[in-house]
């Protein structure tokens, strides 16, 4: 049985996915979004990969460079010793901003003795769709497609490159690296840029963790998670990826199986709130801009989604071809969900916005933007509340009133409210006011079912839903409330297998749910927390962390029974709710507002 034992590697530009043994399986260039350029992950035939092929030969372990996104793959055996430091290069340069390029650097670092190394550098650009031909030259080796399509990927290397691509046994004598780079470089690239590539970017992120607030207990989870976050945000937009994959199935065999290469605007608001917490100030500003650039129009409403360069078309393809991950068909691009209406994102999105406002300064000309957005906001809500929609886990049959859409219309309105409070708007509260009181008042009468004493899914259902457990957080309900706490027992009576949670039971449009959500999973452990059962939440807490990966990372789907890692990876809707989840058993120690 498979794993996802991958760690993720990354600038902000583009990530990549690096095996247990030291391959590299997934990597999209130039951007996250752009076709791949290795993909064995979604087929081991020929999806295209760069690996060591005589791994086997080897005693292997991995681990990252504490507090950096430098992953480390440890190589011995009785013939010699030598470890790959795998990373994209990111850091800061004067007066110019980030270098963050579209390559990533294997910098072999010997050990001792003479160890021999065989390998297999076989990238299959877009998509793997047509053949790549590899050609040598005197600095390089350059692998282009025989497709009208103008594409190519360059190796840079001081190993001998013949031997390289005729996988020759090569004995490693000496510090060596290889660049995997999208573009053809200018000045020859040597051993010496690798070096100050690899210093450079452990700075960074020494820099990075420096600056973001600690915890006394599961400070190490918190921060493996925040960089993990920080490697899903894309820089030139101030997007934040839902994860780094596509495809990945929810289930071993079945059809879920999504593109998640896009900005939701749920996920990301999430994810924004989160570091906004560990004090990365010009992150949260970064992906409100991103937002605001979204809404040209004052009336306009945002999708529930974007590309990361703010693309609203994404239209939903399948590559026939690859045959999927452990043969999950179909590998799909693009995400049809784009079309759906899904009525949570404005007050998820509010959320954000009232966060900002309160815990940084805000100067007269974005408090100006942040105003008219927030109007906008409550305008479309007014409107549209009382409409059925898709719903948070996207439900592609017919709309409904789900109970999580319906509490954050209400949340919308409240954090509105806040602002408007904020800013001095009075002029508006009593009709906000009168909304909200109609929005929450809606949700007592139609959510709650009495016959299963419980918040239910949708209006006049009797199914259970996990999202129901983030009225408390989202302030629309005390932990300690009868009906709440009702409600917490339903879903882990429902819900509950074995610590592990699905997002709900009934039926979808691809059949039952057969695998544990996972930050379902990290909403219950909340809940519980919130409910006043702390010693059983940290015991489910500390149960959870242990299905994470080798190097503490969380893909979307956890299975029951094996509690292997499903779904793409790493996914962000996951480590931002272990961090929640972990600030509730720890106190702040120390914390700066970070100023990227």
């Amino acid at each position: 049985m498979k794993n996802l034992n991958y760690g993720i590697i990354g600038n902000c530009q583009s990530a990549a996915l690096v095996s247990d043994k030291g391959s590299i399986d997934w990597c999209c260039l130039p951007a996250f979004n752009s076709s791949s350029v290795f993909a064995k992950i979604l087929d081991d035939k020929i999806g295209g990969s760069f690996s060591i092929q005589n791994a086997d030969e080897y005693k292997i372990r991995q681990y990252y460079v504490k507090n950096t996104c430098i992953l480390v793959t440890h190589f011995e055996n009785d013939k010699g010793v030598f470890q790959i430091h795998d990373f994209m290069p990111r850091y800061s340069v004067t007066n110019v901003g980030y270098h963050n390029p579209p390559e990533i650097v294997r910098y072999f670092k010997l050990i001792s003795g003479k160890p021999q190394i065989v390998f297999n550098y076989d990238p299959k650009l877009e998509y793997a769709h047509d053949v790549t031909v590899h050609h040598h030259k005197e600095n390089f080796i350059v692998s282009l497609t025989d497709s009208e399509i103008y594409d190519n990927l360059f190796l840079y290397t001081n190993f001998n490159k013949l031997a390289v691509l005729n996988k020759r046994r090569i004995t490693l004598s000496e510090d060596s690296f290889f660049l995997i780079t999208y573009n053809e470089k200018i000045i020859k690239y040597s051993m010496g840029n690798a070096r100050i590539d690899l210093e450079r970017t452990k700075v960074y992120w020494y820099d990075w963790v420096a600056r973001t607030t600690k915890y006394s207990k599961y400070n190490d989870e918190i921060m493996r998670s925040a960089m993990t976050l920080k490697l899903l945000s894309y820089d030139k937009t101030g997007a934040v990826l839902a994860a780094a994959t596509t495809s990945l199935p929810e289930t071993i065999g079945e059809e879920r199986n999504w593109d998640y290469r896009f900005c939701w605007i749920r996920d990301a608001s999430m994810v924004i709130k989160v570091i906004s917490q560990l004090g990365h100030k010009n992150s949260v500003w970064r992906y409100l801009n991103f937002i605001i650039d979204l809404i040209p129009d004052k009336s306009e409403s945002l999708q529930i989604m974007y590309g990361i360069n703010g693309e609203k078309d994404l239209t939903e393809h399948k590559l026939e071809h690859l045959n999927g991950y452990e043969g999950s068909k179909p590998v799909r691009i693009g995400n049809a969900a784009y079309i759906q209406r899904q009525n949570d994102i404005y007050g998820i999105l509010m959320d954000v916005i009232h966060q900002e406002i309160v815990n940084f300064s805000v100067d007269i000309d974005n408090g100006e933007e942040l105003w008219t957005i927030t109007k906008g906001i409550v305008w479309i809500v007014e409107r549209h509340w009382e409409e059925a929609d898709k719903g948070i886990w996207e439900f592609r049959g017919e709309d409904r009133h789900f109970t999580f859409s319906k509490v954050l219309c209400w949340v919308a309105i409240d954090r509105a409210i806040k602002v408007a409070e904020l800013f001095r708007k009075d002029r508006k509260l009593d009709r906000w006011n009168t909304l909200a009181n109609q929005i929450k008042e809606d949700i007592f009468m139609n959510s709650w079912n009495e016959e299963v004493q419980a918040f239910t899914q949708s209006y006049g259902s009797k199914e259970m839903d996990a999202s129901v457990l983030l009225m408390e957080p989202y302030g629309f309900i005390d932990g300690k409330h009868p009906k709440y706490i009702a409600t917490v027992k339903a879903i882990g009576r429902e819900l509950n297998n074995d610590g592990l949670l699905y997002r709900y039971k009934n039926k979808d449009d691809f059949g039952l749910p057969s695998s544990s959500f996972t930050i379902c999973t990290f909403w219950y452990i909340n809940a519980l927390y919130k409910t006043g059962q702390k010693r059983e939440s940290k015991k489910l807490f500390d149960q959870l962390l242990t299905y994470s990966n080798h190097l503490g990372l969380f893909s979307e789907d956890i299975d029951f029974k094996s509690k292997r890692l499903l779904g793409n990876f790493p996914q962000a809707y996951s480590h931002l709710a272990l961090i929640e989840t972990a600030m509730n058993f720890s106190e702040m120690t120390e914390g700066t507002l970070y100023q990227e």
